[in-house]
């Protein structure tokens, strides 16, 4: 049997998700707690890989299940007595020992935020991307229908030396939406390559400052370099915002969906 976790985390202070043996990462403190709770270590999964300064919504960790006594209720005030102040479980359930967050999943979601403002709001400088230049929305919008479907996003992936991993992804939406001043750019999509939603964000700002029409996103897919495409979007914008799984019968593995600024998500 598997334990499986969604937590919440604020990016600010993290060397990213995945752990490091010598900087504070999500999953480091995780582990930590963990072994506090079981009393021993025990190997723990993610769902995916946030980088430094990337908070998450709704990130998914599980691990064994090696104290049958425990209870979904039980491991989650354990964990949210033990865990950082920028870190808490939202929920916890528990899946058949096959069950992995990474492959198992079906959709997640990413969220971007920019303040789109000529001043700089001092609050939220570690939560969206400041830019105060103007973006014309529906251009945006324009552009952003060119990374739905099946593509090789070779152009928007900073992929490693050692990542073996195809760039051809499938994303089913991307939403551009907007309220006063804050712009929110949603991504759904199976799966996701090493910074791959900055560097899609990037480009889209680059459409909206008008410097590219929203065609060259075609363009920049076929050409596959990454060299040609837009800067990477900040990481302070970035939230991880949802896992999908698929549903077990009777059984719900996930929460129901917040609202942005009134606007239903």
């Amino acid at each position: 049997m598997k334990v499986v976790c969604a937590i919440a985390y604020d990016g600010t202070n993290f060397h990213g998700s995945q752990f490091h043996p010598v900087v504070r990462t999500v999953q480091g403190e995780f582990n930590i707690a963990l072994e506090k709770i079981l009393k021993q270590p025990l190997r723990t999964d993610l769902a995916g890989r946030t980088d430094a300064g990337v908070h998450a919504n709704y990130q998914v960790c599980s691990f064994d299940l090696t104290n049958k006594r425990m209870n979904e209720k039980n491991f989650k005030e354990a964990f949210n007595s033990l865990l950082p102040d920028d870190m808490r479980v939202m929920k916890v359930w528990f899946e058949d020992d096959s069950f992995n967050p990474r492959s198992n999943a079906t959709k997640r979601i990413y969220h971007y935020f920019i303040y789109n403002a000529k001043e700089r709001n001092v609050f939220l400088r570690d939560r969206v991307w400041w830019f105060p230049y103007h973006l014309d929305v529906e251009k945006m919008r324009e552009g952003a229908r060119y990374f739905e479907g099946t593509h090789d996003f070779t152009s928007f992936a900073s992929i490693d030396k050692d990542d073996d991993r195809t760039p051809v992804r499938t994303i089913y939406r991307v939403r551009v939406l907007t309220y006063s001043k804050y712009m929110l750019v949603r991504f759904e999509g199976k799966s996701f390559l090493r910074r791959m939603v900055r560097n899609m964000v990037g480009t889209l700002v680059k459409v909206g400052t008008g410097d590219w029409n929203p065609e060259k996103i075609q363009e920049l897919l076929e050409i596959k370099d990454r060299t040609k495409a837009g800067a990477t979007a900040p990481s302070q914008g970035l939230y991880l915002y949802r896992v999908f799984f698929e549903q077990k019968q009777n059984r719900v593995v996930c929460q129901q969906p917040t609202t942005f600024r009134g606007v239903g998500l």
